[in-house]
């Protein structure tokens, strides 16, 4: 329960039709292995005790009494139980008869939630024996219990505060306006169903969207116990479809036909924080909700679930080319409009032979075929000075003559030298000012030329550049269009490799692939023996961990603990904890030590969830202390 990670199942025992005996020794079987392996709440499938498909025996009251002693035994296997389970009955209360869910726990009955929606349509005439959940809550004297009966109860953890789940049944989630949504907006994390949902074709995909795209629209986790096995099959077939997704994305998911548990930690804390950071969830506390609490023991929940340690990058398959094709569309055509603005008919693109300004490049010209103009309109310059070598500096030509562009190479030397020469500079002193002298000066001759063309500088520096503030102030952290500004480094690898996979250019393939292959540097450092003597990474750190820190930390908001923690199972067999925590330090003290240069950023378009535009994603003071994120880490 720690970090808010909570361990959760959906469950399908296989059940007898009628025989409730048979069916609550399977559920406490199952509820039993879910305690055993440290799950906290177990959600059972719809009229689970007695089997969905009892049809008129439910007016028996035979039946009716033998659901609630399997309850009465679930209840007494409970006693020496934590996990709270969710099992399904038929229930007369008042005088009329309710498909509900009983939430169990430590030998008592903390609350039943009857279902709302009864269908009554194809192959489900429920309202021939069932009434839908009354309006307002009551009690009902249940197992040995006194508890809450209705539809608007909140159940919540007495140790983990944003650890509260509510219950809907089957068809509720199926209609226009599902209970879960005022069971989320008034504090709900995690939703239960307890559903009986025949199989047939095309059926477990529909229903795989109705629990993604629930838990997505009200930012929480969604368990989905379906049944399975052993139901009645003189008309329909019941296969065990098990579902939990949590704010969108599918966590697991049982194959059918099912048995047994479907098991994964969900992150209440995420979640809400993802609620707070949404100015449009509205919360409300309308009176109607009563709290249930229950307590259960904070332990570290073992990960189980996978954290990608790509989280900026497309999964594989065939949305892969899709997603980087919208990718560059919305880079390239943020540089249309800012064209179509100015009225300006030319570009100038500083190009190092590296992966920042090829991506650039390719930019540039996706915006210039859009608006049907030379791409000699292009003017791609390379700047050698003491850190070039010629790997780099002939990709960098060939790129610019394999694509039609207009290429220029302006040797910087003599003028950096004359600069350390004003200022006082010894040459062969290699310090910043040795590096970032070289920066500012290929700006300024990209702006100068610029001016003479009557062109756009776009800028090259990328997402993770920024994040880490490694970009020389006035340097190449400067432009009039950054179309690389939220695009990490591990995205512009598969972005440039896309455009490879996809071009019809062998020449262009080649120059793109060695450009893929070349050690990351700005090469403001002389160069050994022709080789770069500068690798980028070797000074801050590998960008697929600062990258993977940056999306967890800024997108997330997780706390420092929290991201070494995933890190540690992400990188897992790559790298050892040590060198994680020292580079999540080095992440956190960069971030903060370096929001100056993203608080003046030049304007640039947000391609997807992390974004460090002042102006829109990350409105940070450029004076902000990091203490308590590094003190944090030094805690560990």
């Amino acid at each position: 329960m720690k970090d808010g990670f909570i361990q959760v199942a959906a469950a399908t025992p296989t059940v007898r039709v009628a025989d409730c005996t048979f069916n609550a020794t399977r559920t406490i079987d199952l509820m039993i292995r879910a305690d055993k392996q440290g799950v906290a709440l177990v959600v059972f499938p719809e009229l689970g005790l007695t089997a969905y498909t009892c049809a008129d025996l439910f007016l028996q009251p035979t039946l009716l009494k033998g659901a609630l002693e399997a309850l009465s035994t679930v209840v007494r296997a409970s006693e020496d139980l934590t996990v709270v389970a969710v099992v399904g009955l038929p229930l007369a209360w008042k005088g009329k008869l309710y498909n509900c869910a009983a939430v169990v726990q430590s030998g008592q009955v903390l609350g039943v939630v009857p279902k709302s929606k009864i269908p009554n349509y194809h192959e489900f005439y429920e309202s021939r024996w069932f009434v839908p959940a009354p309006v307002d809550n009551g009690l009902i004297e249940i197992a040995g219990s006194v508890c809450p009966f209705g539809t608007d109860i909140l159940f919540g953890s007495q140790q983990l505060e944003n650890f509260i789940f509510a219950v809907e049944i089957c068809e509720d989630l199926w209609v226009p306006s599902p209970p879960s949504v005022r069971h989320a907006q008034s504090g709900a994390t995690i939703l239960a169903n307890l559903s009986a949902s025949d199989e047939l074709v095309g059926k477990a995909s529909y229903k795989r969207q109705l629990v993604t795209g629930q838990s997505a629209r009200l930012m929480a986790a969604y368990i989905y116990a379906g049944a399975g096995s052993g139901e009645s099959t003189t008309d329909m077939v019941f296969a065990g479809h098990d579902m939990i997704a949590e704010n969108g994305i599918m966590l697991a998911e049982s194959a059918v036909p099912f048995e047994g548990l479907v098991c994964t930690e969900v992150d209440v804390e995420r979640l809400a924080a993802e609620r707070r950071r949404s100015t449009t969830f509205e919360m409300f506390d309308d009176g109607s909700y009563d709290m249930v609490k229950f307590s259960h023991p904070v332990s570290d929940t073992p990960l189980t679930r996978q954290f990608n340690r790509f989280p900026f990058v497309p999964a594989e398959g065939p949305d892969r080319n899709l997603r980087c094709k919208t990718i560059l569309m919305i880079q390239s055509m943020g540089l249309v409009k800012r064209l179509q603005h100015t009225g300006v008919k030319r570009v100038v693109v500083g190009i190092s032979g590296g992966l920042d300004s090829t991506l650039a490049l390719l930019v540039a010209v996706e915006a210039f075929d859009y608006l049907d103009l030379p791409r000699s309109g292009i003017v791609a310059i390379t700047m050698p000075c003491f850190g070039t070598t010629e790997r780099t500096r002939s990709n960098a030509k060939a790129l610019g003559s394999a694509l039609g562009l207009t290429v220029r190479e302006i040797d910087i030397t003599a003028s950096v030298l004359q600069h350390f020469a004003d200022i006082g500079h010894d040459p062969s002193v290699h310090d910043v000012t040795f590096e970032n002298s070289q920066a500012r000066e290929r700006t300024q001759v990209l702006m100068d030329v610029a001016n003479s063309e009557s062109a756009l500088v776009v800028g090259t520096g990328d997402l993770s550049e920024l994040a880490l503030g490694w970009a020389t102030y006035n340097g190449d952290h400067m432009s009039m269009y950054g179309v690389n500004a939220s695009v990490p480094k591990t995205l512009i690898r598969h972005l440039v490799r896309y455009y490879i996979e996809t071009g019809d250019s062998k020449d262009l393939g080649a120059v793109l692939t060695d450009v893929l292959d070349t050690p990351v540097s700005p090469e403001l450092l002389p160069a050994r023996d022709g080789v770069i003597s500068q690798v980028t990474e070797e000074i801050v750190g590998p960008y697929e961990l600062h990258d993977f820190f940056l999306y967890y930390a800024i997108r997330w908001g997780f706390g420092p603990a929290k991201v070494y923690r995933i890190a540690q199972v992400a990188f897992d067999g790559q790298y050892d904890v040590k060198t994680i925590l020292k580079w999540l330090k080095v992440f956190y003290r960069r971030f903060f030590s370096q929001q100056f240069k993203r608080s003046c950023l030049p304007d640039g378009p947000k391609v997807g969830s992390v974004a460090l535009s002042p102006r829109g994603d990350l409105r940070m003071p450029s004076d902000a202390c990091v203490t308590l994120w590094t003190d944090a880490l030094d805690d560990l």
